[in-house]
């Protein structure tokens, strides 16, 4: 791989992957602000729109730094990637710009609504605002992930003369059945990252006895969101994404697992280090023929090895595939387990006083940043060598005129910018949960009241 493509790759993987740790808090945020604002009205408890209120201001400063790290990533298509915008602008420019024109505005309109206008809006009205800044982010990611799904299953196309590609069916565009499984997965990891944000954000509370009501409220609606996510992201949607994909991306999936060679009955490796000059797996822990089964519902079906596909075919990065599925995995695994238990401390009326289940929920929040991180890693390096999957190839679609010197400069400006946005992000977010729920007044008991099992 030429320095430039190498470095124009480097760059855009950085400056998404930065950027994408704003939009999952957000996205996933958005459904658990219209809970606790439709408890509060169902419950005329002021505590609930407090968290409400509480949770918009961290909305808000998310929102925005996603919204900073993101418009550059447009430019970036355009300036590192100029063949590629060339060829498929025709297909993927449309739900970007659906995604931008309408759920994109419709979500920084109603957000700022949702943040000052509670007063003038009412109750109702102010739950219609941040109903539909629910809505837009939701159907924001619906057409980034559209645009992602088209590159990664190509459907509803048709080939120009100059090599590029034109939407065909726009409806079909919008119905990628790729489109819809990954839509399902994504937006389920957002979640699981809203919910153990909010149960982190309630045990660190609850563990230093502050807002305590509030706390045990953002348990609450954290660890029942958490446990639903957790286990959606298994099954259906992680069980379904498998299937499809062992189906249209063979080769992917056996880099993966790491399977080497076709097998009946394929076994899925729980750990182990891929070999890939040997094409082996290294201190393989197993379970038989349990791939099979996954992939094709029976313990008798032959699994697809990469020594069936031609080695320019192969993912560039084995290794880094493997291990970037087996970290998502095993990170999805242990979300469920933890989500499990609080949820049946939750039902016996013991979380709120198992310091040790608060101290697991808490040291658990950056795990959910990495296992999206990883499920990311996992979708676009395994796409490789491919730009649009069958059709594009990565060092097809590069800026030839942009060389690895520039891309290197800007790369570390990128690095130096993203860092003073970081340490802006974290000093804000601690402000914001130093100073916790809004009060009636600054020494309202509820601050300091002590723990108990109700």
């Amino acid at each position: 791989m030429n320095d430039a493509l190498f470095l124009h790759r480097i760059h855009f993987a950085f400056t998404i992957t930065f950027h994408y740790l704003f939009p999952q808090l957000t996205m996933g945020l958005a459904p658990l602000i219209v809970v606790l604002k439709t408890l509060a009205i169902r419950t005329g408890n002021e505590a609930y729109n407090e968290s409400a209120r509480f949770w918009t201001k961290i909305f808000g400063i998310n929102f925005a730094l996603g919204v900073v790290t993101g418009i550059p990533m447009e430019f970036q298509v355009g300036t590192n990637w100029a063949q590629f915008s060339r060829l498929t602008g025709g297909v993927i420019g449309q739900p970007l710009a659906m995604e931008g024109t309408f759920s994109f505005f419709l979500e920084s309109a109603f957000v700022g609504l949702f943040l000052y206008g509670e007063k003038r809006l009412g109750k109702w009205g102010h739950w219609w605002a941040g109903f539909l800044v629910f809505l837009g982010s939701w159907i924001s990611g619906f057409f980034i992930i559209v645009a992602d799904a088209w590159m990664q299953h190509p459907v509803a196309y048709t080939r120009l003369s100059n090599g590029g590609f034109s939407v065909s069916s726009f409806w079909g565009l919008l119905t990628n059945p790729w489109a819809l499984i990954q839509y399902a997965h994504n937006m389920s990891g957002a979640v699981v990252t809203g919910a153990f944000v909010m149960a982190g954000v309630g045990a660190f509370y609850l563990l230093e006895q502050r807002f305590v009501e509030h706390a045990r409220i953002f348990l609450r609606v954290g660890v029942v969101a958490g446990i639903a996510a957790s286990l959606w992201q298994v099954f259906p949607s992680g069980d379904l994404h498998g299937k499809y994909m062992v189906r249209n991306q063979p080769v992917t999936t056996a880099a993966m697992e790491g399977l080497f060679k076709s097998q009946t009955g394929a076994p899925i490796v729980i750990l182990g280090q891929p070999d890939e000059e040997h094409q082996r797996i290294d201190n393989p822990i197993i379970a038989n023929k349990a791939l099979s089964f996954l992939a094709y519902g029976t313990t008798t079906a032959e699994v697809h090895g990469l020594n069936e596909f031609p080695k320019d075919q192969w993912p560039t990065n084995i290794p880094l595939l493997y291990f970037s599925y087996h970290v998502m995995v095993g990170l999805g695994t242990i979300f469920v387990a933890v989500m499990a238990l609080a949820t049946f401390l939750l039902w016996r009326r013991k979380l709120y006083v198992s310091p040790w289940m608060l101290w697991i929920i808490l040291l658990c929040v950056p795990f959910p940043y990495i296992a999206n991180t990883a499920g990311w890693l996992t979708a676009e390096v395994g796409r490789q060598p491919w730009l649009v999957y069958g059709l594009l190839r990565t060092n097809q679609g590069y800026s030839t005129n942009v060389i690895a010197g520039n891309s290197m400069f800007t790369l570390l400006g990128y690095m130096g910018l993203y860092l003073v946005l970081g340490v802006l992000f974290l000093f804000l977010i601690q402000r914001e949960t130093g100073h916790g729920p809004a009060l009636a007044a600054a020494g309202d008991v509820r601050s300091r009241a002590p723990i108990t099992t109700t």
